[in-house]
């Protein structure tokens, strides 16, 4: 028994693995949403297939929808840190810090991942 670990972009789910050597379940104690086993060991597909495959490409493309938002958020949180940051002095020895933000090689790593993350929001 263990734990499989966290998904990439998917933490709210839980995976789990567990592992039987010889030992034999009842068979109402399977957890059998789509597929039940009968007293002679055969398979039984409830449902059509079609819907259980739809069911999981429709969360994928939602996995893959809400990410845009997340980056979009991520972003956005980055550009408040930047405008709230400051850091170095000027050459002249005055004491006023400059914003992050006003540094151009910052706002150049930043601007990219703002601009694909609202491509991938507004895709889907």
């Amino acid at each position: 028994m263990g734990d499989i670990g966290t998904k990439l972009g998917y933490n709210t789910m839980d995976n789990g693995y567990l592992s039987f050597n010889q030992y034999r379940i009842p068979r109402e104690n399977i957890l059998s949403r789509f597929v039940s086993v009968d007293k002679e060991g055969d398979l039984d597909i409830k449902g059509n297939p079609r819907i259980i495959y739809q069911i999981m490409v429709k969360t994928r493309l939602n996995i893959s929808a809400q990410s845009g938002a997340n980056l979009i958020q991520a972003g956005q949180i980055a550009i408040r840190y930047a405008i709230c940051r400051r850091q170095f002095k000027n050459q002249k020895g005055v004491e006023t810090e400059r914003k992050l933000l006003d540094y151009q090689t910052h706002m150049a790593t930043i601007a990219p991942h703002i601009a694909t993350a609202h491509v991938i929001y507004l895709s889907f």
